[in-house]
């Protein structure tokens, strides 16, 4: 095959990849109910690093699941410079690039289930920094849940932008 048909079917390959990733969001999906948040563990978090943030977040890789709604769902927790720690139970839709809270976690009171929480974008405010941080290192592989449990984990560890510097 000559060099540039191979360059071709290269590029070929790449775009439907692109293309594939990119497709529209299922209009008949349905989310599943969403387990109830697992015990708050602040031992062995994988830390996520936001630059310029006054608060320490790391998410808890005991609690990460792709659901069947393939939704990334985990605990991230959130440590103040004075030691306060306070938790979010929260999902990511990749496909549609949005994230939603279903509990929170207080130093006093535990988890407080958010009912109905909405689809919030993961751009729309600085409160959900850290969700967009997890779902471009980890959770999600474009518009798709990474591909394991273990990848996502392998990923947020790297840092920032780790695994597109060592594919």
């Amino acid at each position: 095959m000559p060099r540039t048909s191979s360059w071709l079917l290269v590029l070929a390959l790449f775009a439907g990849a692109a293309q594939a990733q990119l497709a529209p969001a299922d209009p008949d999906w349905k989310e599943a109910d969403a387990p109830p948040p697992p015990p708050l563990r602040t031992d062995g978090l994988v830390r996520i690093e936001l630059p310029q943030a006054t608060l320490r977040f790391g998410v808890d890789p005991a609690s990460i699941a792709i659901g069947k709604d393939r939704i990334v769902r985990y605990v991230v927790v959130a440590t103040s410079t004075s030691g306060t720690v306070n938790a979010i139970y929260e999902g990511i839709h990749c496909s549609t690039g949005e994230v939603r809270v279903y509990a929170r976690h207080n130093p006093d009171s535990g988890w407080v289930a958010v009912p109905d929480g909405p689809w919030r974008s993961l751009h729309e405010t600085r409160a959900s920094r850290h969700s967009l941080v997890i779902a471009r290192n980890g959770a999600c592989l474009g518009n798709a849940p990474n591909q394991s449990v273990a990848q996502i984990v392998r990923d947020l560890g790297g840092g920032v932008n780790w695994r597109f510097w060592n594919n």
